[in-house]
């Protein structure tokens, strides 16, 4: 049988790639019985690799003259302790904050780190291991919007808990329904401008936290689509036979190369873009209208 036979149509490939390892098929159009085990695995795994390096850098300090790895880690928690300084003016919640924000950015950045390795690499070693040539892995977590919706559902959780932190449950309330289109003394005004007021803020808590996670996803999603159609061009070459086709394995290994240059700018500027609106989002919660 000929290789053409075996060889899987641009759809199948991109549609496989695409597919997450599943607890089970999915029994409806919302499951939250499924789910999907290779972003919770890298997750973990890179959250728990995140912890061991910063571990690493306190264990490992020094007064004197600092090594090359605990002065990058030095200067990327002085940045995020002066972004936070900037933004959230309560000294006793940057204490949680400001880790939290470098958490948030530490980890973001290696889950979208993850796009930059070989496309078939890591699913190719999983089939090899499970013994299934039709196993599924995806291991780019922030292209998984669950991941990333995940996190920004925590964000606003955080953010609810500051809220009545710092203006405690009656102001909060009182802010709820006063926020932004102010009261009347007239009860019947009153009424209609406290729902007005309520709508308004759901909306504001709802459109928050969907961009939040939407951005990231999007952003990642959109990465890995483009490796995809990269890996396809040497796909391409190598199934083609026909000398001509070296141009596309040309172009597979030039685009494949000026993407994944260009791609690390993305996944730096998109950690620190959802760092910084958690931070936004944590200092509003501060804020009392």
């Amino acid at each position: 049988m000929s290789a053409e036979a075996h060889a899987p149509s641009a759809s199948e490939y991109i549609q496989h790639h695409l597919t997450h390892w599943q607890n089970h098929e999915m029994g409806g159009i919302v499951d939250f019985s499924v789910f999907n085990i290779d972003s919770l695995f890298f997750s973990i795994l890179l959250g728990v690799t995140a912890c061991f390096l910063f571990w690493r850098a306190a264990s490992k300090a020094t007064a004197g003259v600092p090594g090359r790895f605990q002065a990058a880690v030095e200067i990327l928690v002085e940045m995020v302790d002066r972004e936070a300084k900037g933004i959230v003016h309560n000294a006793t919640s940057r204490k949680l904050v400001a880790p939290l924000a470098l958490t948030v950015f530490v980890w973001i950045f290696l889950l979208n780190t993850m796009d930059l390795l070989p496309l078939d690499l890591l699913p190719l070693i999983w089939q090899k291991l499970s013994g299934n040539e039709h196993a599924l892995l995806r291991v780019v977590p922030t292209a998984d919007l669950s991941v990333t919706m995940g996190m920004s559902v925590s964000v606003l959780l955080v953010c609810l808990v500051y809220n009545v932190k710092i203006k405690g449950a009656g102001g909060w309330a009182h802010e709820l329904v006063t926020a932004p289109f102010g009261t009347s003394k007239n009860p019947v005004l009153f009424l209609i401008l406290a729902v007005v007021n309520l709508a308004m803020q759901l909306i504001e808590f709802v459109a928050k936290t969907v961009s939040h996670g939407m951005r990231l996803f999007g952003n990642m999603y959109a990465g890995e689509l483009v490796f995809m159609l990269i890996a396809l061009l040497g796909g391409a070459w190598a199934f083609s036979f026909q000398p001509s086709g070296l141009l596309l394995l040309l172009l597979h290994v030039v685009a494949g190369w000026a993407w994944a240059v260009f791609h690390i700018l993305i996944i730096t500027l998109q950690a620190f873009v959802f760092m910084m609106l958690t931070l936004v989002y944590i200092g509003q919660a501060h804020d009392t209208h």
